[in-house]
């Protein structure tokens, strides 16, 4: 029933992000665990998760009015922004754009990450999941995007270093959903 309803209040209290390579089918459910594939990138900042949603539109002005008489789309952007706190062979290459991490000698214990003046695209698929105490949990899939902006990364002695990105979701193909939520949440239920 529309109105207020607390119960239907959502805090994430807890979630997770991971990544896979495009085309990496994600859980079709709330339940099903994500496969191998799938890399959890770890602790977050307490910021969590941001979502943006932004459009830019035309106006359509004709000579008869003076209001428009038609608006049109002419971009959509939707976009996660969080901050990663480990610092790992997922998360330096999710962050600067791609590439690998590799021992530089075998048994070396010392590893490099190269940082390319190219790096290309680095084309990811990305899954979040949340949950609200036991019997609500939420996951949003992006079956293809990129990181688009990456923060400024602070080395202090002050706080925890926080790789800050922008991850924006791209069309996969032509019919298919930019992105997909899933929702284990009676809220939802047809009343």
């Amino acid at each position: 029933m529309p109105g207020m309803n607390p119960s239907e209040i959502r805090v994430a209290g807890t979630g997770r992000i991971l990544v896979a390579k495009v085309g990496t089918d994600a859980p079709l459910d709330t339940t099903t665990e994500w496969s191998a594939a799938w890399h959890d990138l770890g602790y977050t900042s307490t910021d969590g998760v941001k979502f943006g949603r932004k459009g830019k539109t035309a106006n359509i002005d004709t000579w008869q009015s003076l209001t428009p008489a038609r608006t049109i789309y002419t971009e959509r952007e939707l976009t996660l922004k969080f901050g990663m706190l480990q610092l790992n062979e997922d998360t330096l290459p999710f962050f600067f754009g791609g590439g690998d991490v590799a021992e530089t000698a075998p048994n070396s214990g010392i590893y490099k990450y190269e940082i390319q003046s190219d790096q290309g695209e680095d084309e990811r698929a990305l899954g979040l999941e949340f949950t609200d105490g036991a019997d609500v949990r939420y996951r949003f899939v992006v079956p293809r995007g990129l990181v688009t902006v990456s923060d400024d990364m602070d080395l202090n002695r002050k706080g925890a270093v926080k790789l800050g990105v922008t991850f924006t979701a791209m069309a996969s193909k032509a019919g298919a959903p930019l992105a997909t939520w899933l929702m284990k949440d009676k809220a939802f239920a047809a009343k």
